[in-house]
């Protein structure tokens, strides 16, 4: 049986715990502070991430070093991804990341390369808007990013990204397509964070005899 460690202990570090409990599955510990945790321990756990992107970035080394495995939930890093990368790759140590853990929106994510695809070349103008509650750390979402970068890389032409943040609203993404004849759309509305915490646990579960760096994406997508 997988043991977890949850590094950060914010709402979605709590709720994580709540998954485990919830599946049985062994909690071996709570930090705020990953560095200082018994590197004896660390090196029989997968570590699951929901700190700050100020924290993952301090901490990334160390988590690579000392962990069996890493899933990273934090989001804001993607201007040091190389980086990390190479840290993990390096250290041997299986790393697992993603802007979103939703079962959903990584079935989104499937059916943007798909659409995108089909529409490309046929003047579709793409746009993404997402709306998070106000106390969201980032702008743009980490998921409006990644679906950004779909619809770039198989529409050939990037969306501008529209950010609203308001009120408790979990997390609601809607990509859209216009053309001069019609417009289409894509969304997918959290009703909580539960989603979340649900796949950043199965991703832990996964880690099991991987190897290398791979978004939770490329693992649930066939």
């Amino acid at each position: 049986m997988v043991n977890i460690f949850i590094s950060g202990y914010g709402r979605m570090g709590r709720m994580i715990e709540g998954v485990i409990l919830h599946r049985g599955l062994k909690l071996a510990g709570v930090s705020e502070d990953v560095c200082s945790v018994d590197p004896a321990l660390a090196r029989e756990c997968v570590c699951i991430d929901f700190t700050t992107p100020a924290a993952f970035k301090a901490n990334y080394k160390w988590l690579a070093e000392h962990f069996k495995a890493v899933v990273v939930g934090t989001t804001g890093w993607e201007d040091i991804r190389e980086d990390v990368v190479a840290a993990f790759e390096k250290a041997g140590t299986p790393m697992i990341y993603s802007s979103n853990y939703s079962i959903g929106v990584n079935a989104v994510y499937a059916a943007l390369e798909k659409v995108s695809d089909v529409l490309r070349g046929y003047g579709y103008v793409p746009h993404i808007e997402e709306t998070h509650h106000i106390h969201k750390l980032d702008a743009p979402s980490g998921t409006a990013k990644s679906m950004a970068e779909i619809v770039a890389g198989h529409l050939g032409l990037r969306p501008d990204i529209t950010s609203i943040r308001e009120g408790e609203v979990p997390g609601t993404h809607v990509v859209k397509f216009k053309s001069e004849v019609d417009k289409i759309k894509i969304s997918h509305e959290a009703f909580s964070r539960q989603g979340f915490a649900e796949g950043a646990v199965v991703a832990a579960t996964m880690t099991e005899g991987l190897t290398g760096v791979h978004t939770f994406k490329e693992l649930i997508i066939k």
